[in-house]
């Protein structure tokens, strides 16, 4: 009986051990899960301020003002470090934030007419801004798509 209990003495240790192992690399795949909720849930972050802009211009494109844009650019900063620099979120977000402050100036020009003003040019590049701004909603959703699909 007593060797029983020798042998028992020996195990308990081992044991521990590996319970102890086991609970730390539970907690580390907890972790990691966490992280990419985290992840997700600030990438979704910046797709629904991505369609709040686009949103603002389809509402009413001779109202976008260089506040909502400026609030926009603010909103999406993370953008770089959450899809990673050099990529095609930041590149398009880039890309919305030109589109609109050309609008915004193009509405600048519509309404205070110049010296120069050429009112043709001026009406189609709003409409050219106004249309390309106002299509983004599914090239956006198909830009986020790879970086928002949970289903992987």
């Amino acid at each position: 009986m007593e060797q029983l209990i020798d042998i028992f003495k020996a195990l308990l240790t081992p044991v521990i051990a590996m319970v102890a192992t086991y609970i730390a690399w539970q907690q580390w795949k907890t972790n990691r899960q966490k992280l990419k909720l985290e992840k997700y849930d600030r990438r979704l972050r910046v797709y629904e301020e991505v369609r709040k802009i686009l949103s603002i211009i389809f509402r009413d494109p001779g109202k976008v003002s260089t506040d909502d844009l400026l609030r926009f650019r603010t909103s999406v900063s993370e953008a770089d470090f959450l899809f990673g620099p050099g990529t095609e979120i930041p590149e398009y977000i880039d890309e919305i934030y030109k589109h609109g402050l050309n609008l915004w100036r193009l509405n600048q020009e519509y309404r205070d007419k110049p010296n120069g003003y050429d009112h043709k040019k001026v009406v189609d590049e709003r409409h050219k801004e106004c249309t390309w701004l106002t299509g983004q909603f599914d090239p956006a959703k198909e830009k986020f798509k790879k970086y928002l699909d949970i289903s992987r």
